[in-house]
């Protein structure tokens, strides 16, 4: 991967990249991808990469599938890691009876990413269809997942959850998290500072953004509260859902979401945060003019940083913004792509280091490339 510059791009040694993830544990910044192998090659490689200095350097990538099940994953829905130390876990939905649907397999590493084994399914249903997952390792180096899929064939798609105390080698019998969701929304985790699991997702009936959490490890859960409670009705997907990030130190942290909405007067991306653990949020405040797929991360109780795709009359731009006051004011929104690049679903993480904004892009319609920007 290219080194030392604030904007870059790599393939990892792919081709056309499909899907990635990006963690970030003690600092350390982990990508994981998916792409064809070659032009000519058709058949989809995941690859692992780390960084320890913001993304100014990264480790030479690992494939870690080389006889797993090939991934069909793509923006959206796509590849997923979790990282405590030196266990990695991922996850990624393959090819099932129907295009477009089939079961997750789990991949685990106990030695920094370096040798990679085949985990059992999270959902235990290999008959099935599991997407829109999501990963988090808590405190205690256990493991945690989430999807949408409709086991008991209901028509419609529901939260499920399972955890591993092992870093992945087994996982509990999964549980419903709620019954009935939108079919094709990805789902968020985020870990509070008092290791307090939170997961936000799209729910049925409005379309809102609701929080859901675990104060026990994932024994049991509660509904918190909705994050931007707009009211929306419809009856269809977006395909689009929102980020969650924790900023500070146990009884003095913040909460911050980013989500989306197509209400009627409402339409856009806005930006939330919560002082009580998302028992309640402030006024939503609209990022960019007609903005979609957003993340935020912090670098501290101050300093906030939202990220999205600006929709253009030529296509999909990707734009930034900071915030020095915790979210209550935004600076003027940053340009970091053309919509001409077709950049899209970009994500956002912070360390130390700065901020490092990742996403992927095809510059004059030539393969997929993973492409990164780094901020103070």
């Amino acid at each position: 991967m290219e080194k030392n510059a604030a904007y870059s791009k790599s393939t990892l040694g792919l081709y056309d990249i499909s899907s990635f993830d990006v963690y970030v544990d003690e600092h350390i910044i982990h990508v994981i991808a998916s792409g064809k192998l070659s032009a000519n090659n058709k058949r989809i490689a995941i690859r692992y990469t780390r960084s320890e200095d913001g993304g100014h350097r990264w480790k030479n990538p690992v494939t870690i599938d080389r006889l797993l099940p090939a991934t069909i994953a793509n923006r959206g829905n796509d590849v997923q890691l979790a990282v405590k130390g030196k266990h990695l876990v991922s996850l990624w939905q393959t090819k099932g009876e129907f295009p477009a649907m089939g079961p997750m397999i789990s991949a685990y590493s106990s030695d920094n990413g370096k040798t990679w084994k085949r985990g059992p399914n999270p959902a235990v249903d290999n008959d099935g269809s599991q997407a829109y997952m999501d990963l988090v390792a808590d405190q205690h180096g256990n493991f945690h997942a989430v999807w949408l899929a409709d086991p008991n064939e209901n028509g419609y798609q529901g939260l499920h959850y399972a955890r591993s105390v092992d870093q992945g080698k087994q996982w509990s019998q999964p549980i419903t998290l709620d019954d009935s969701t939108c079919s094709c929304c990805w789902n968020t985790f985020a870990l509070s500072p008092d290791n307090k699991l939170n997961i936000l997702y799209r729910d049925t009936s409005p379309r809102d953004m609701s929080l859901i959490q675990s104060s026990d490890e994932g024994i049991t859960w509660q509904k918190a509260s909705v994050a931007g409670d707009f009211q929306w009705k419809f009856e269809g997907c977006p395909h689009v859902g929102g980020g969650l990030k924790y900023v500070g130190i146990e009884n003095v942290s913040q909460l911050h979401s980013i989500v989306w909405t197509g209400a009627e007067e409402k339409s856009g991306l806005y930006h939330l945060s919560s002082n009580n653990n998302g028992q309640n949020w402030s006024a939503p405040t609209k990022l960019g003019d007609m903005a979609i797929n957003g993340d935020i991360a912090a670098r501290d109780q101050n300093s906030v940083a939202a990220i999205w795709n600006e929709i253009e009359a030529d296509g999909l731009s990707i734009f930034y913004s900071k915030s020095n006051n915790s979210g209550s004011d935004w600076l003027t929104p940053k340009r970091l792509t053309e919509a001409r690049h077709s950049a899209t679903h970009p994500k956002l993480v912070a360390t130390k280091h700065g901020f490092l904004a990742i996403w992927t892009e095809k510059n004059n319609k030539k393969p997929s490339e993973l492409a990164w920007y780094i901020f103070e």
